[in-house]
């Protein structure tokens, strides 16, 4: 339903898949593989190729992905199966009661990224690299870019190192937020502008777009942090736009409650791709606090 939804291609250029899910078929005519079927309507296939997150020893919890000595192999599996990009995750919390994350974290992690990139580049898949700083935690919105700003410097500086082609890949980050649990108030036009300030310092204008993550936002929230991005965001030529799960699915699954209503599902659907697709252009006029960081009661 959500690949196929009357008219969901006008606001989707691609989708990621797991890998089990590219040998899976659709129930339109022909019963085609999601692959193909994607193709057809226009929106490119992509997957997921990590393997287990795994605690690194002494790090109080923090963790790096696993996957990148097969990593070759299964990507020239996906490519066969018709995927023309690949996404891989690296996920990191914000504790600065432990100092996380650590410098030896935010290395290993980039360091990954950036050899996970070059592979996808000579195997001929788009790299899409996706460090993921959760909303958990007390950090303030400063707190917030500092990390967000040497977390991406690192990045890039890898991604360099290790010869990836940096045109030819794409970034998929969180929002710049404060930890969730912050008991500082933060408006949507200090959010929106802490996170351009982040790209300003440190972001490759070689990387053509930047498509972020919800990470637990709801789609009121990041659809209005993402506009008053791109309100502003003046010269600054990269594309912002969204690459949503949850804040587009969730609302789905409560619609539901446990009954399917196909057609309730793919009304509330296209709306929040309106929105999200609005939200990308710097059309949304946030109202009511929308996308305003409120301190925990």
């Amino acid at each position: 339903m959500l690949f196929e939804a009357k008219g969901a291609n006008n606001y989707l250029c691609a989708a990621i898949l797991d890998p089990e899910t590219l040998y899976q078929r659709s129930s339109s005519e022909g019963t085609p593989l999601f692959p193909a079927k994607l193709k057809e309507l226009g929106i490119m296939p992509g997957v997921k190729p990590h393997l287990k997150i795994y605690a690194l020893p002494g790090q109080h919890g923090s963790t790096t992905m696993q996957g990148l000595d097969s990593l070759a192999a299964r990507l020239e599996e996906y490519k066969a199966a018709g995927c023309v990009f690949a996404k891989w995750r690296s996920p990191m919390v914000i504790d600065e009661a432990t100092g996380q994350p650590s410098d030896f974290v935010i290395e290993a992690n980039m360091q990954d990224l950036a050899r996970y990139a070059l592979i996808c580049q000579d195997v001929g898949l788009v790299p899409i690299v996706e460090p993921d700083v959760s909303l958990t935690g007390t950090h303030t919105l400063e707190a917030a870019v500092a990390i967000n700003t040497k977390i991406q410097s690192v990045l890039y500086r890898a991604m360099l190192e290790h010869g990836v082609f940096m045109e030819g890949a794409i970034l998929k980050s969180n929002i710049v937020n404060p930890g969730k649990s912050c008991p500082q108030a933060y408006t949507v036009d200090e959010i929106a502008q802490a996170n351009v300030d982040v790209f300003r310092r440190v972001m490759p204008v070689a990387i053509r777009t930047a498509n972020f993550l919800s990470g637990g936002q709801s789609l009121a929230d990041a659809s209005a942090r993402l506009s008053v991005m791109n309100q502003k965001k003046g010269n600054f030529p990269v594309n912002l736009s969204f690459s949503w799960s949850a804040a587009l699915q969730m609302p789905l699954f409560a619609l539901c409650d446990g009954e399917l209503k196909l057609k309730e599902m793919e009304e509330l659907y296209m709306h929040g791709l309106k929105v999200a697709s609005a939200a990308a252009k710097g059309e949304i006029t946030p109202e009511g606090g929308a996308g305003d960081h409120k301190p925990p009661q």
